[in-house]
């Protein structure tokens, strides 16, 4: 059976295409260089078409020659991909239409193909604004749809992935549409889905159903079969390098919530037959992978919790001082500003020569005032970075600008400008940004005028012990990326999480202080903004919001520039 391509021509004639011959100087017969090439082009084009039309013939004779329902799979979806590819939806519902009449044993696929090419050329209607056949055509395609998924439920059992499909592609259209059966065609869904996944031998049903979950934001159930994939993965006794292997591809395709849950698996067989030694190595590897990065899918909260299986199995003396920093710096990153500061203390005690000293020791000084409300301690980090009497890094300079912030906020006016004025000889025209803030900080002491109203503020929320309310909880503060180098754009966005006011919306105020570099000092009407920094460094960004009816809460964010 010969198959036609929708729109070709089965013969094409030449005589078109030629041109008239000339000869030219050289005595060389022109046909014309791009002539040929079209020509060529055209043999090309026309030997495609000839091997499309052979494919499909072939995946064709696959489905009328197959034995078990099994069988008609691979070749459907084949010659599905085949029409869906050149946007032939109604052409490829004839061919099913066809294949009905000659294998009675594949009317289920018919019906559930039937509905999937009507499902997708609703879509590619919607998406070109093709309305004159949408609107003529889109009852009669709905209803089509809507009968194929029933036929092919009503004809399969619970435990032929045909079944699950269907279900799914049913509650899929009622979803999109937002009508009255999208509950109960939902309810169906995970009933199946769920008794088809106890005795399932093919597993991909239930990952398309998880896949579809997430894709439509039903992110519980999606975890929930997640889970059930990974699980059935897991028994099927895959050999653990190939389980390790399928974890990497999913974390590759940014489904974090599969590859953890395989991870995790994997983790718990390898931690009973690896050596010590190799064992480090694998959770090392694996909690990389996952830790915070600026660019690719991590998870910072399971990084921490594989680092934490690191410890419990082999003790701190596995992390050697890059593994220990990487562990500070994610927890840093999911905003555990405490447990950081702890991994930053063990970091500086081990390993006093490090290259990261001064900024583990700057970053506990920032956390111990303005998350632990403890400036006492937050004095002794900074005072450790003052005491060099050369080689001042970024982190030793702006350690010098936190002393004097803080002697300044004491209402120590002489202590602030020693330090103050220390920081602008031992600058010595470098670290333009912290220099800057120095000025401005000793420009108000000369001037008898108090600390900058946005930065005062944060400072009283941050020391005061009665504002110990205010816990950072309610505002998400981030920053991307986190490391970057000088003059490169910084984006800072912030989220209040306020009580919910009905229709109401409320005029909130943003106030920014801090090492803001470029942009200064944002408009308070300003939930976000850019910047960028001219000198290297670890840069505080400060932010309280706050509302009609009084403080909301305020936020810290650290930002490295290299």
């Amino acid at each position: 059976m010969k198959f036609q391509i929708p729109n070709s021509k089965s013969q094409i004639s030449f005589k078109s295409q030629i041109p008239m011959i000339k000869t030219c100087k050289f005595g060389v017969s022109v046909i014309g260089i791009w002539s040929l090439l079209g020509i060529w082009c055209l043999v090309l084009g026309i030997s495609s078409v000839h091997a499309q039309e052979g494919n499909l013939a072939a995946w064709n004779k696959l489905v009328i020659e197959a034995k078990t329902s099994q069988d008609l799979y691979a070749p459907l979806e084949a010659i599905k991909e085949f029409y869906f590819k050149n946007n032939k939806y109604s052409d490829f519902v004839d061919y099913l239409k066809s294949l009905a009449q000659k294998k009675k044993s594949a009317e289920p696929f018919v019906n559930y193909y039937r509905a999937l090419a009507r499902y997708q050329h609703l879509k590619y209607l919607e998406e070109k604004q093709l309305w004159d056949e949408y609107f003529s055509q889109g009852n009669a395609y709905r209803n089509e749809l809507t009968e194929g998924c029933k036929m092919a439920i009503a004809a399969t059992t619970g435990q032929e992935p045909l079944h699950i499909y269907a279900r799914l592609l049913l509650w899929q259209f009622h979803k999109d549409q937002h009508d009255s059966f999208e509950e109960s065609a939902l309810s169906d869904l995970v009933v199946s889905a769920i008794e088809y996944s106890a005795r399932a031998k093919d597993f991909k049903p239930i990952k398309e159903v998880a896949d579809k979950f997430f894709v439509y934001k039903e992110k519980g159930r999606s975890k929930e079969f997640y889970k059930i994939y990974a699980q059935k993965l897991i028994t099927s006794q895959m050999p653990d390098t190939e389980l390790a292997k399928a974890a990497s591809k999913f974390y590759q395709e940014g489904n974090l919530d599969l590859s953890e849950n395989i991870y995790d698996a994997y983790i718990d067989r390898v931690s009973k037959t690896l050596p010590k030694e190799e064992l480090i190595r694998v959770l090392t590897e694996i909690a990389s992978i996952f830790a915070y990065k600026d660019e690719g899918p991590s998870d910072p909260f399971y990084a921490e919790k594989i680092f934490k299986k690191l410890e419990d199995k082999a003790g701190k003396e596995a992390f050697d001082q890059e593994v220990m920093y990487l562990r500070g710096f994610n927890l840093e990153k999911a905003k555990e500003y405490p447990q950081a500061k702890a991994v930053f203390d063990s970091l500086a005690l081990r390993f006093p020569k490090s290259t990261h000293l001064d900024e583990v020791i700057f970053k506990s000084g920032l956390i111990s005032a303005y998350v632990l409300r403890d400036k006492d301690k937050a004095k002794e980090y900074f005072g450790k970075l003052a005491q060099r009497e050369k080689n001042f890094t970024a982190q030793a300079v702006s350690g010098l600008y936190q002393l004097g912030l803080l002697s300044q906020w004491e209402e120590d006016s002489n202590a602030a400008r020693n330090f103050y004025n220390r920081l602008l000889d031992v600058a010595a025209g470098n670290f333009s940004d912290t220099v800057a803030l120095a000025r401005e900080r000793l420009k108000e002491i000369e001037e008898s005028k108090p600390i900058e109203y946005n930065l005062k503020t944060f400072l009283d929320l941050s020391l005061k012990k009665e504002n110990a309310g205010y816990d950072m909880s309610k505002i998400d503060l981030r920053s991307q990326p986190y490391q970057v180098k000088r003059k490169q754009r910084v984006s800072v966005d912030s989220t209040a999480h306020t009580a919910p006011t009905g229709c109401m919306h409320i005029e909130l105020q943003y106030l920014w202080s801090g090492h803001l570099g470029k942009a200064q000092t944002p408009l308070a009407s300003q939930a976000e903004f850019e910047t960028s920094y001219s000198s290297s460094g670890t840069k505080e960004i400060n932010l309280v919001v706050v509302s009609p009816t009084g403080i909301i809460d305020r936020s810290l964010d650290i930002v490295d520039i290299h």
